[in-house]
């Protein structure tokens, strides 16, 4: 092939080769996760999987197809498949370490699977978390579930949204509520609120007996 070429560009086949060999491997992992997820969308609309299913198997996917995409490019570059295993085991026990010193993250995992096994909510489903008072806990729409939280979409009166990140072990430690329904909007959060419940325990301390 280089006797084609003129001779200024012989130089340059040495970088060019391999970065179109690099964009070709991200072009054909992109197409090949657009595939999964639309072979994941069918099966799921045939088969009436759960959302957490679908969404678990578009993750998974992805992943895998990013995941060998690296490693082909990592080929390509040169680095070898053994010093790749080894970076690969290393990181994987220094993760093993850090998850079991965090015991957090572990309850969060654990709790993950039951959430998926119990079934307490869907996706998609409008929740709220009570604390045991009169007034509302944390709540909103599931749009969310991974192995460490659960996000919930939270709309305001003024039809603001916002998004809370709830961790798996929380469920397990409160009550949820499950709406039919989409409930009525929240309302916005008073900034005075800390003030004035640290002035109520002031009054109920201030008065209380010393017998």
């Amino acid at each position: 092939m280089k006797q084609y070429l003129p001779i200024w560009t012989h130089e340059w086949l040495g970088v060019a080769l391999p970065i179109l060999q690099i964009v070709l491997v991200i072009v054909v992992a992109w197409g090949l996760r657009k595939a999964a997820h639309r072979v994941l969308n069918q099966l799921s609309d045939r088969w009436e999987l759960p959302p957490e299913v679908k969404l678990g198997g578009r993750r998974l996917s992805t992943f895998l197809i990013y995941f060998a995409a690296l490693l082909i490019i990592l080929e390509r570059l040169g680095v070898s498949g053994t010093v790749l295993w080894t970076a690969f085991t290393g990181f994987a026990a220094v993760a093993a370490v850090a998850f079991f010193a965090a015991w957090s993250v572990l309850s969060n995992i654990f709790c993950a699977v039951l959430l998926l096994i119990t079934r307490p909510f869907r996706l998609y489903d409008h929740i709220e978390l009570l604390d045991g008072s009169d007034g509302r806990g944390l709540g909103g729409q599931v749009v969310d579930m991974n192995l460490i939280s659960v996000t919930l979409r939270e709309t305001h009166e003024d039809g603001h949204e916002a998004h809370l990140r709830v961790p798996n072990s929380l469920f397990f430690q409160r009550i949820t509520r499950r709406w039919r329904e989409a409930p009525p909007p929240r309302p916005l959060p008073d900034p005075d609120a800390p003030r004035k419940r640290s002035r109520q325990q002031q009054a109920g301390g201030g008065g209380a007996s010393l017998f």
